[in-house]
């Protein structure tokens, strides 16, 4: 494709510009060239993209740079040029391959805040550019190279997800699906390529159904047995995987249903692996997509899917047992919901296609079981037909509870004594697996007689597997089965010994067998928490910790998790251990300590080594954050842990230093705990600590570190109260900021607000300085939450956001109160109960939201006296709220009603 000549022009002359001022244009170059040259700017950019992937870093460097450049001194001009680049059939694949992903990371961020820029300056962008980009786009889906076809395909879908929303490009979805049926195959194949990625990008509502229908039939017959080319009814399969949220309507017609679910079942038969496995993942999406709709079908597909995991390819096998585990998934979700509750009323009714499959489904998964690779253990990333048919057991357990238990125990007692190791793994697999669903009362006989044979396998098995699969058996029986919730428990005072002797020994194991062990004793430590004062692990404590810490410095200690399931394990053991125990987790405290100090001496390291290290730095202050949570938890512990204070937060300001993410956000949290135990004490910290925090809170780009140390601000908050004053201005200050930047993930919002109530609480009226302001982002986000329609995870989102206003609400409401400024919040009442209402009218808040709102009507009752009484008795759904608040079956919710009942009688009496 020519290029306009205006165009052509400008990138010469840019680029002749760019040799004369760079220092680095003859490497980047090679050669001059004159500037009348015809072709300079195509040779221009094409050396540039190459050099681009040189394997001289300072050439690949360079040329970024002269890219870069370009971007920011003629964005148009730059994104034309490799338009033409990646259209251009006489250029290396390797440029236009590079060409065109340039463009689409031109278009496209994984950051919310630069996507929304990336699609402004797109949308700003010159016409007759935007309309030469998109002409070189869709001529280069006929390209007879197919990295170019691929790539043009994901550039359009990019541009049709920006443009189609904004009612732009209406022609482009008529213009593909004209070229559909009179094209050769590679170009009806990145066609239907191209209907896949847009499907991707676009939502479903942004295609009128006319469009969506010519998709669909487009898309279906290039999936059809009739179709010859492999690629095209590959790329049909695929893309429907992509379409089918748009076919709703579709689903809805049975007609059209029974076709669609007739051309996914005849793929599923094909010849071409790579069909049948895109076929049986769109059977996966469909089943959570349309699982109403299956009722008809579900027979046939049961006999594909045997079928497959039987004889077909691992690919394709995995996604047919992934089928079942996606029916598994929405049964199990429905029952939970509707609590097997089904009434004329009921959305979904649940169909129990598994229970109904029952008898064939779990012998075709427990064959399954008996095809182990040899070295599965070892890889952290395995994924074999073994482990996929082991995960969908186990869901079937949980969606039909009792009844697999008959269905497996046969399994088992033939296949765990075999002397084959692979009879004896999958037999302990299959037990493992049915752990979670099925009755106590069903489980606990069948534990009690496999427990002791259990143990023995663990440390005389001969096999590495079955001792690895033994060991995480044991886990999930201590997981499922064991502690309070538990009538009559599996561990005595007679098997608590051997099975701790077991474990400890397993720990000197395979890293893979150790760190299954450390998992045991964790949930083994557990189940002991409610206890009462006495564990039967007491007498095993200082047997069990001095395990874990060899394991810690275990030279293979880094395979298998196994250091970091040795601390987790560790910090289990001393959060679930009792007063018994509490002198020998103070004398654990330097010992920690000292590691921590060992990784902070000055030794040079690789990038590495360091990366290690600071993994090693983490779990460190992590085990500490549990030892000052559970000494600084009773006053006997906390006067003798308070000697180690100053060393320990010596220790963490030194740990800051490292910069890393993981550290900085470990080493935070335990810094919150150090807070809550000593209380104001903490303020001779701040001086050297609050650079720290301000740098945690300036922190957008590792929000998870931000967020976290959003909630230490209101950790030491609550232990300085108002010692914490002469921080305030730089905190909120901050905070504000962190409200207003559109670059902070949207996760840590709510949070902040809830900090903003922490810090209300602790200096009292002093908040007044900052009350405009905080009152304002308050309403705007206020007015953000309410009226919000969308995903679940949208709904979950703004109940949080809810959640961290009125936390923020309450915080200011009760730190003012009884003070002589109390009437400064007046003015905010009516908005705060307009708030109240719009998110009771909306009928989505969730039990945690509703104990914060209800709280939030008593706090401005009991604050404000009688100049709340008459807004709440005018308010519009005050008193309905507050009487369903007060029938809830949630007790803490109740008591909150009942508390702002009394408030707002008291203020309306007054």
């Amino acid at each position: 494709m020519q290029l306009e000549p205006r165009v052509q022009l400008q990138i010469r002359v840019f680029f002749f510009f760019l040799r004369f001022l760079s220092p680095i244009t003859s490497v980047l170059f090679g050669r001059s060239f004159p500037i009348g040259e015809r072709n300079i700017m195509a040779m221009e950019v094409t050396q540039v993209l190459l050099n681009a992937q040189s394997i001289d870093g300072a050439v690949r460097k360079n040329a970024e740079e002269s890219l870069k450049q370009f971007q920011e001194q003629n964005l148009p001009v730059f994104l034309v040029s490799l338009s033409g680049e990646l259209a251009n059939e006489e250029k290396p694949v390797e440029t236009r391959k590079l060409a065109g992903l340039v463009l689409k990371n031109a278009l496209d961020a994984k950051e919310q805040h630069r996507k929304f820029e990336l699609v402004q300056r797109w949308l700003s962008l010159d016409s007759n550019a935007k309309s030469q980009i998109k002409a070189c786009l869709l001529k280069t889906l006929t390209s007879p190279v197919s990295d170019a076809r691929s790539t043009a395909s994901q550039v359009i879908a990019k541009v049709a997800g920006i443009e189609l929303p904004h009612k732009q490009w209406p022609e482009l979805i008529g213009s593909l699906l004209s070229n559909i049926h009179q094209l050769p195959a590679h170009a009806k194949q990145a066609t239907l390529e191209t209907l896949g990625y847009l499907c991707e990008e676009v939502s479903p509502d942004v295609v009128d159904q006319d469009q969506v229908n010519k998709i669909l039939t487009a898309v279906v017959q290039g999936m059809s047995s009739s179709e010859g080319n492999i690629d095209v009814r590959l790329a049909a399969t695929t893309a429907l995987y992509n379409a089918l949220g748009f076919a709703q309507a579709n689903f809805s017609n049975d007609m059209e249903r029974d076709y669609i679910m007739r051309v996914v079942c005849e793929a599923t038969l094909s010849p071409e692996v790579r069909i049948r496995q895109a076929a049986f993942e769109c059977l996966v999406s469909i089943s959570s997509t349309y699982y109403e709709k299956l009722a008809p079908y579900i027979q046939d597909i049961f006999n594909i899917t045997a079928k497959a995991v039987k004889e077909d390819e691992e690919p394709v096998a995995l996604q047919a047992i992934e089928f079942w585990s996606s029916i598994c998934d929405e049964e199990i979700d429905i029952l939970e919901e509707y609590g097997g509750d089904f009434a004329g009323d009921s959305d979904i009714p649940c169909f129990y296609f598994i229970k109904q499959a029952l008898p064939a489904l779990v012998p075709m998964l427990l064959e399954t079981l008996l095809k182990q690779e040899e070295d599965q253990d070892q890889d952290e990333g395995a994924w074999n037909i073994a482990m996929a048919g082991g995960t969908c057991l186990g869901l079937v357990a949980r969606t039909v509870g009792d009844d697999i238990v008959p269905l497996v125990v046969p399994f088992i007692e033939e296949n765990i004594s075999k002397p084959d190791w692979r009879q004896r793994e999958g037999a302990t697999y299959a037990f493992g697996s049915i752990l979670e669903g099925p009755s106590p009362e069903k489980l606990i006989p069948l534990v009690n007689v496999a427990l002791t044979f259990m143990l023995s396998a663990l440390t005389k098995d001969p096999s590495s597997h079955v001792k690895d699969t033994t060991a995480w058996t044991l886990g999930r029986i201590f997981e499922f089965l064991h502690g309070s919730v538990v009538d009559s428990p599996i561990i005595s005072q007679a098997n608590c010994q051997q099975i701790v002797t077991v474990l400890l020994q397993s720990m000197k194991d395979t890293p893979n067998v150790a760190e299954k062990a450390c998992g045991a004793l964790y949930f083994l430590a557990q189940g002991y928490e409610e206890m009462g004062p006495s564990s039967p692990l007491t007498p095993f404590f200082q047997e069990i910790v001095q395990s874990l810490l060899t394991v810690t410095h275990r030279e293979d200690a880094v395979e298998s998790r196994l250091r970091t399931a040795a601390y987790e394990t560790l910090n289990e053991v001393v959060r679930c251990s009792t007063d018994e125990t509490a002198p020998l987790v103070l004398q654990l405290v330097p010992v920690i300590m000292m590691e921590l100090h060992n990784t902070l001496e000055g030794q040079k390291l690789s990038s590495d080594e360091r990366e290690k290290q600071g993994e090693l730095q983490g779990l460190l202050c992590g085990c500490l954050q549990v030892i000052i949570q559970k000494l600084g938890s009773s006053e006997t512990t906390k006067y003798v842990f308070m000697q180690y204070a100053d060393q320990i937060m010596g220790l963490f300001l030194r740990v800051f230093a490292c910069r890393s993410a993981t550290v900085h956000e470990e080493a935070m949290l335990a810094i919150g705990a150090l807070a809550y135990a000593t209380g104001a004490d903490f303020a001779k910290y701040m001086p050297e600590f609050y650079r720290y925090l301000e740098m945690g809170l300036q922190n957008f780009e590792e929000y998870q570190v931000c967020a976290v140390t959003v909630g230490v601000v209101g950790d030491i908050s609550r232990a300085l109260e108002e010692k914490i004053v002469p921080y305030c201005d730089g905190i909120m200050t901050q905070l504000l900021k962190n409200l207003s930047s559109n670059q902070l993930h949207r996760s840590v919002k709510p949070p902040i607000f809830s900090c903003f109530g922490d810090i209300a609480l602790a200096v009292g009226e002093y908040f007044e300085k900052y009350l405009m302001w905080a009152m304002s982002a308050l309403q705007s986000a206020a007015e953000l939450s309410t009226h919000i329609a969308g995903d679940d995870e949208l709904v979950e989102y703004t109940n949080s956001l809810r959640n961290g206003i009125l936390e923020a609400y309450s915080g200011i409401f009760q730190g003012f109160k009884n003070s002589p400024k109390t009437q400064l919040l007046i003015p905010y009442a009516p908005h705060i109960l307009q708030f109240l209402d719009g998110i009771y009218m909306e009928k989505d808040m969730d039990d945690v939201v509703m104990k914060t709102a209800i709280g939030v009507l008593g706090d401005l009752a009991d604050t404000l006296g009688s100049h709340a009484g008459s807004m709440i008795q005018q308010s519009v759904s005050s008193k309905d709220f507050l009487n369903e608040c007060l029938s809830s079956e949630d007790l803490v919710i109740k008591e909150s009603a009942e508390w702002a009942k009394l408030a707002i009688g008291r203020a309306i009496s007054v």
